[in-house]
């Protein structure tokens, strides 16, 4: 069938005619994987998307990518056209907050202490199609934070009881991993698990590095720690692995709407993974969305922002949502609708999900709903090889880092994770831009001096990212203020965003150990702080700068009761029986592991929920309707 046949360009009846099983708001992965789930077990299910629906076509993936080549800031939404009627927010134009004073130029309203510079993509598919496809679990001893360590919250939940999941999660997204690379740090797999495909092999890069700094050792409260670099895995396609599934092996997952032989084949190491795979070798939700059209249970309604959810007072169930549909990005004709259901289920982001509940007068009976908001915070130190490595070679990271993931330290500071980033110093300087002025403007070279210069400089460059744990911070949190509204008149989020003294400290320790790095394998630091950036902070008299990792995680919280959590186990709201809240904005901790992976298996986890829900509903409602025999 054609797959994008239940996508309701036009929307022939009013859909307050229609109660679907399932209202899903998002087509991002966590509500394309519990849309596919449903329609699979024969439930019927309504996606509004704030998108455009472009994206489910070979000629709309191409504008996208026609936008990335031709903008002048390559930020992570630069594919993306300006839409009025579905902002979202974009890095460029980032400045810091002055206090008292909130910033409303973008489409976050900053109201600091510090800016946050992260993103978030509203398309179908969301933000996976900007996402690095990063597919780390996370560590067992993450989930209890607080038992081991004395610091932020445990799980209602550990990593034994989520490790089925993590299966499942790893199968929909198809990673490419070895179990050898990943067994650390008391992370476990099942007897005879392997991923989809094979690991995608080490750049020459990571190859160097490695040869320098492997069996490295260093000690860190009293904890000896060595240090390896090893293949991250990646939601991109690679060598499918024969011995999956029992010897069945795995077939990748190929382009949406593919019309040429090298779309959604295997990855062709482009450097641009961020914001947009040129081929389509990178895994988006695009690719699950499909899976469910293909269902027949599933219709997908573009262009449609829900703007508030409706409850029932007697009962605190919901019955219906309230969405407004507009003709294009200037906001022309714009139409309310509204969507009925059995059970809802809030799938945008850890963002736009609280934003939508506070917008709707929902803060949730513990008070926490858009509280505790975290992010993976960055720093940057960058430096050139002391030969010719190879950068810009390769995705934009095959290898990091992980020991520091793990230890006692964490009583005292934030634990963290190394990317090796194969792109040079992009991130942190603008190159190559930045190198060519540099070559020109301050060494007066031109010609063949340029060129070699610049092509000795730019093969050099070495970029470490280390991404550093954030913890559950109550005064850290998404608001909304009448005072700011979108072009359709919705309520933006406030974002109030601080650094805590654990995070610091971790960041702090970072740049030493960055120095120590370099110094082993012999790197000559260009690392340089600008007090006027955005994201500068003291610590200790030493001047640094954090970047966003775009993990936007804690805003609808779980946890055992509804006087300390927004959501249970299951991601279901405590004060709306028939209402999940799903995705990173759920987790109670985020470690040191990218959140897709564990927000995927999380929708898996609570999908089966979901479901027995609908079916007790179901055979309750007939029971009623039928009487006594």
């Amino acid at each position: 069938m054609n797959q994008s046949a239940n996508v309701l360009y036009k929307v022939s009846q009013k859909l307050e005619q229609i109660e679907y099983d399932a209202v899903v708001v998002g087509s991002g992965v966590s509500g394309a994987i519990i849309a596919k789930e449903l329609a699979e077990r024969g439930f019927r299910v309504l996606i509004l998307e704030a998108g455009t629906g472009q994206d489910l076509s070979t000629t709309g993936y191409e504008q996208y990518l026609a936008s990335f080549y031709s903008s002048v800031d390559k930020d992570n939404n630069a594919p993306y056209p300006v839409n009025a009627s579905a902002a979202m927010p974009r890095s460029p134009g980032i400045r810091k907050v002055q206090p008292g004073q909130p910033d409303a130029s973008g489409y976050f309203v900053q109201n600091g202490p510090y800016a946050l510079d992260s993103t978030y993509t509203r398309a179908v598919g969301g933000t996976t199609m900007h996402w690095q496809a990063t597919t780390t679990r996370m560590l067992p001893e993450d989930f209890e934070m607080q038992a081991r360590f004395g610091q932020g919250r445990d799980w209602p939940i550990r990593y034994a009881d989520l490790a089925p999941y993590y299966n499942q999660a790893e199968r929909e997204i198809g990673v490419s991993a070895d179990v050898e690379d990943q067994t650390y740090l008391g992370i476990t797999f099942d007897p005879g698990y392997v991923f989809p495909m094979r690991k995608i092999p080490l750049s020459y890069l990571d190859k160097s590095v490695a040869r320098r700094l492997d069996g490295t050792e260093i000690e860190l409260d009293g904890e000896a720690k060595r240090l390896i670099v090893r293949s991250v895995p990646q939601g991109r396609n690679g060598v499918p692995n024969p011995a999956y599934d029992n010897g069945k092996g795995y077939v990748p997952i190929g382009a949406v709407s593919a019309h040429q032989s090298e779309q959604g084949e295997r990855c062709q190491g482009n450097t641009n993974c961020v914001p947009i795979c040129p081929v389509q070798a990178k895994y988006d939700a695009r690719k699950t969305l499909v899976k469910a059209l293909a269902t027949g249970r599933v219709d997908l309604l573009p262009r449609a922002v829900v703007s508030r959810v409706h409850i029932d007072p007697a009962n605190g169930r919901v019955t219906h949502v309230e969405y407004k549909r507009y003709a294009d990005s200037g906001c022309t004709d714009v139409e309310t609708g509204v969507a009925k259901g059995r059970v809802f289920v809030l799938a945008a982001n850890a963002v736009e999900n609280p934003r939508l509940m506070l917008a709707s007068n929902l803060p949730s009976s513990s008070g926490l709903m858009g509280r505790n908001l975290m992010d993976h915070t960055y720093l940057l130190a960058w430096g050139l090889m002391p030969e010719v490595t190879g950068t810009m070679r390769g995705t934009q990271g095959t290898s990091g880092i992980e020991e520091l993931r793990s230890g006692v330290f964490r009583k005292r500071h934030a634990a963290f994770r190394i990317d090796i980033h194969n792109e040079g110093w992009g991130w942190a300087t603008g190159s190559p831009y930045t190198d060519l002025l540099d070559i020109v403007d301050n060494k007066n070279k031109f010609g063949k001096a340029l060129r070699r210069g610049l092509v000795d400089r730019i093969s050099r460059q070495l970029l470490l990212a280390f991404m550093v744990e954030q913890l559950p911070e109550p005064g850290n949190r998404i608001t909304v203020d009448p005072r700011y509204k979108d072009a359709l008149g919705n309520l933006r989020p406030v974002v109030t965003y601080n650094l805590s003294e654990y995070s610091m400290a971790g960041l702090a320790y970072c740049r030493q150990l960055s120095r120590r790095i370099f110094q082993r394998i012999g790197v000559e630091d260009h690392t340089y702080y600008d007090p006027a950036d955005y994201g500068y902070f003291t610590y200790l008299g030493q001047g640094l700068v954090f970047r966003g990792g775009n993990h936007f995680a804690g805003t609808h919280i779980m946890g055992t009761s509804r006087q300390d959590s927004v959501v249970d186990f299951r991601q279901r709201s405590w004060d709306h029986e028939n209402l999940y809240l799903i995705g990173a904005g759920s987790m109670p901790t985020i470690g040191a592991a990218n959140t897709t992976l564990t927000l995927a298996a999380l929708c898996f986890l609570s999908v089966g929920h979901i479901a027995n829900d609908l079916r007790r509903e179901k055979s309750t409602t007939v029971i009623t309707e039928g009487g006594p025999a």
